[in-house]
Parts: structure tokens; C-alpha cells; sequence
């Protein structure tokens, strides 16, 4: 591989989605238009195999979701799905969208037979476990907007001179004469989408054990983002790989969430000794 190269250049895999190209809408149910990628495709290029390091999932919020009932009245709701990390594929962000669109015009009997075509669908294209729960409108007002917990390194005062990916920054950043257990986090991480290299926006929370990192060295790396092209779900693992990797991290969570696009939101979590969160907003979402 050339140093212009990447790991997803002329990957069979990325050459068929729908994503950065013209697309008709469709809105009668339509399953087939759920694209996968291969987790694997990234999980080869930064060392990853099995038995996997942590356990996680990609939480979903899908806020434009919309059928007709039994006597064609049109329905509303929310969505949260949970595609668990150990699925073989994640499911592409703009054909999951497509696919949730295609409900539009779509008779459903009931929210339970509704939820029941999410999960099966959703689950063959990932080819692992998924778990949906459709949020009725009664229930909007019980949604919550938190922040993320832990200290926001984004006061440090830094010069920023370079936005190129680098994990270098972990290199000799920590101090191995103080064990600690922390929760840092930063509203600073952006990345770009793999395909169409437009701008996508999160934050990530990193609790763990270990050696103290410095907070200066840690802030760099995740600005070094900036102009990092991968999906969301990519982008996280990398983060818990380089942190197990460089800074020894006893235990570690790493959680990002990502601002909405097209009405989905992707929250990645990944973690080597923490259950999954609640789905809790952040106010950017």
C-alpha cells in the first residue's frame, strides 16, 4: 500500500452503496435497501481479531420515522436501535435512512408489528443481534438532553498547527507513577464521512484505568480527526485500539456521539468492563 493509499481503496465492499450518489426515494416498504460494510474491512487495518478487546454496540436514534396504520392514517415515532458490536457488518448511514423512508406510505398493523420488521430487518443486514424500541409520541416528553460525564479538556489552551491524523500524540503520554481512574471528554472530535468526505461532528467521552494520560497530548490526538476519513463506528474502535495500545489502559469506555444527520444519529460505544449506556441526547443532537 502507497503512502496515498488506504485500507478502504477498492474495496469491493464500498464500491456498491448508494452513499455520495443520486437516489430516488422510495416509499413503500423496501428492505432491500439496506446496504452492510464489512467491520472487518477496519478492524484489519488497525490489528483487530478475534476474541475482540471490548463489547459495545452502535446506538441509533432515528427521529424521522413515519407509517400509515391499519385504516391509512399516518403514524409518527422515534426509534432507538442497538446493533451490537459483534455483528459481522455495520449497516451504511444513508441507505438505513432510505430504508426507514420506504415506511412512508407502508400499512403497518400495530407499533409491535412495526418494531418486529426493524429488528428483523436490521439484524439480517448486520448479520448479528439488534434490539429496536420505537418511541411513541406520548412518550417525547420523558427524552432527556444530558452532557457527557467527566472533565472537558476543550479549555486547554493549545496552538493547533497540524490536522493530520496522528497517533503519535499517544506516544510517551503517560505517567507511569500515577494509576488513576478517570472520565475525560471533548466536544472538539469531527471526523469525515469515509465516502463523501462530508464533515461529521461528535463528541466522545474515555473513562479508564491505567497510567495517567495527559489531557494536552489525548485533546492533540483527537483533533488530529479532523480530516480523518471513516465512518463513525471505525473511527471509535480506532480510538479504544490506540489508547489500549499506547497508553495501557487497564480498563477503558470509549463513547462517542455524533450530531444527526439526515434524522439518524450514530452513537458508538465500546468498552472492556462497562454495560451499555441509555440513549440520552446531547444537546448538539
Amino acid at each position: 500500500m502507497t503512502s496515498n493509499q488506504t485500507p478502504y481503496d477498492n474495496a469491493e465492499a464500498l464500491s456498491e452503496l448508494t452513499l455520495g450518489k443520486n437516489t430516488r426515494y422510495q416509499a413503500q416498504y423496501a428492505p432491500q435497501l439496506l446496504q452492510a460494510v464489512p467491520r472487518q474491512l477496519n478492524r484489519d487495518a488497525i490489528a483487530l481479531s478475534d476474541p475482540m478487546p471490548f463489547h459495545g454496540a452502535d446506538i441509533w436514534t432515528a427521529y424521522e420515522l413515519s407509517w400509515l396504520n391499519a385504516k391509512g392514517k399516518p403514524m409518527v415515532a422515534m426509534a432507538e436501535f442497538r446493533l451490537d458490536a459483534a455483528s459481522k457488518h455495520l449497516v451504511e448511514s444513508k441507505s438505513f435512512k432510505l430504508y426507514l423512508n420506504s415506511f412512508n406510505q407502508t400499512k403497518v398493523d400495530s407499533i409491535s408489528a412495526l418494531q418486529q420488521m426493524l429488528q428483523q430487518d436490521v439484524s439480517r443486514c448486520a448479520e448479528g443481534d439488534v434490539t429496536v424500541n420505537v418511541i411513541e409520541p406520548k412518550q417525547f416528553a420523558s427524552q432527556r438532553i444530558v452532557e457527557l460525564p467527566g472533565i472537558c479538556m476543550d479549555d486547554l489552551d493549545i496552538e493547533v498547527m497540524d490536522y493530520a491524523f496522528n497517533a503519535d500524540w499517544l506516544h510517551h503520554s503517560t505517567d507511569d507513577k500515577q494509576l488513576v481512574a478517570e472520565t475525560l471528554n471533548s466536544n472538539l472530535l469531527k471526523s469525515n464521512c469515509l465516502i463523501t468526505s462530508q464533515p461529521d461532528w461528535g463528541s466522545v467521552m474515555i473513562r479508564y484505568q491505567g497510567p495517567k494520560i495527559d489531557r494536552e497530548k489525548l485533546l492533540r490526538y483527537l483533533i488530529s480527526f479532523r480530516q480523518h476519513n471513516e465512518f463513525h463506528e471505525q473511527c471509535v474502535e480506532r480510538i479504544f485500539t490506540d489508547l489500549k495500545r499506547y497508553c495501557h489502559c487497564s480498563k477503558l469506555t470509549v463513547y462517542a456521539r455524533y450530531t444527526r444527520r439526515g434524522g439518524l444519529d450514530i452513537n458508538p460505544f465500546r468498552s472492556d468492563f462497562e454495560h451499555l449506556p441509555e440513549n440520552n441526547r446531547l444537546a448538539r443532537q
